[in-house]
């Protein structure tokens, strides 16, 4: 009886072991499992330093702009002027999947996209590129329109600050520099030649407009720059601003960059001569706008013609940009902005039309016309 009761303990006390093993194989596998799947989600969720480009908006630039007293108002437009955009996001694992099975989606290095600046002189950059773009649209406009305007100048645009510069992180991307030594200029040639006057290493203040428009001022020294004389270590352009009447609002919203200039040109053109360049069709087009009036080229215009198709636009206005030597050099295959867009709506298989334009006139010349 002995013997075969604890036969009988033994076993039970074995089925309870076997239990026990059992249960913390479980455990452990969906221990494994649940680490597994956190290290999954991560990858797939987590940022990479890596920037995924891919087709944006389609946006009416006749709801951006206001041209006071204007003969034309959006109103009696039947049609639209669009610009397009790109959208830009951070990578991630699940993001980089779908760029890889998807058309007009592209992959950059964070070196590619912004090259030494920082996030915060990235946006600040796209900032100045759209104030730009806004400012060359309305020059460009009044005077295809031949109304009166004058250009004021507001001092110098920093675009960038050298290592060496005393003013480094003391002067960003897109402040602009008002005077020196308390003494103001009228252009950045007067400015920069008084710099130049000094000695290299003197004490020298500058007064600035930061990117909130609050007046600063900081101490710093000259430093030697390229042509051995006197400077302060700042790449820099002008920062000139157009006075009209009738006064010209713009509002982009969030959107940055200078792509937007030809569709703003176009806009405040029609609003200002009462022209409804429309004519109940929607229009769509990129590209920059520089004070003769010729359109420059931009980047992605495969995703702009992607997202303008998709949102209905019927024509879209290309620019058809020069290929020079130089270009052709460093990129052998290079193609203009119009010849990209061809290719582009080829793959898409729209019916939207691609019209390539050298100038503003270019557009207006075609939109009257057709």
């Amino acid at each position: 009886m002995c013997q075969n009761g604890c036969r009988s303990l033994s076993h039970l006390n074995w089925r309870k072991n076997l239990s026990k093993n059992k249960k913390s194989f479980i455990t452990k596998r969906w221990g494994i499992v649940s680490v597994v799947g956190i290290l999954i989600l991560l990858g797939v969720l987590l940022p990479l330093p890596y920037y995924v480009e891919m087709p944006g908006t389609t946006e009416n630039v006749g709801e951006m702009i206001k041209v006071d007293q204007a003969p034309l108002s959006k109103k009696s437009e039947k049609g639209s002027l669009n610009l397009t955009t790109v959208s830009m996001m951070r990578a991630t694992g699940a993001s980089l999947i779908y760029a890889a099975l998807t058309d007009f989606t592209d992959v950059y290095s964070k070196e590619d996209m912004m090259g030494n600046q920082s996030d915060d002189d990235y946006t600040r950059m796209n900032a100045f590129y759209m104030a730009s773009a806004q400012n060359a649209a309305i020059y460009e406009a009044f005077k295809l329109a031949g109304k009166p305007f004058d250009l004021e100048y507001k001092g110098v645009y920093v675009l960038d600050v050298m290592k060496e510069s005393t003013f480094k992180d003391v002067l960003h991307i897109a402040d602009t520099v008002t005077g020196v030594n308390g003494q103001s200029f009228k252009s950045s040639e007067e400015l920069m030649t008084y710099i130049k006057s000094q000695k290299i290493g003197a004490k020298i203040s500058v007064q600035y407009l930061d990117e909130s428009g609050a007046s600063k001022s900081a101490d710093g020294k000259t430093i030697k720059i390229s042509d051995g004389k006197a400077g302060i270590g700042i790449t820099l352009v002008d920062h000139t601003a157009i006075k009209s009447r009738p006064e010209v609002t713009i509002d982009a919203g969030s959107i940055g960059g200078p792509s937007a200039g030809m569709m703003f040109t176009l806009e405040i053109y029609a609003q200002l001569t009462g022209q409804d360049l429309t004519r109940g069709r929607e229009i769509a087009g990129t590209g920059t706008i520089e004070k003769d009036g010729k359109i420059g080229r931009i980047g992605g215009i495969d995703k702009k013609i992607a997202t303008a198709s998709r949102n209905g636009a019927k024509i879209f206005l290309a620019p058809d940009d020069e290929i020079t030597k130089e270009m052709k050099k460093a990129e052998p295959d290079v193609k203009s902005n119009y010849q990209e867009a061809l290719a582009a709506a080829k793959k898409l298989n729209t019916k939207m039309k691609i019209v390539p334009v050298k100038t503003v006139q270019d557009a207006i010349d075609y939109l009257e016309k057709f």
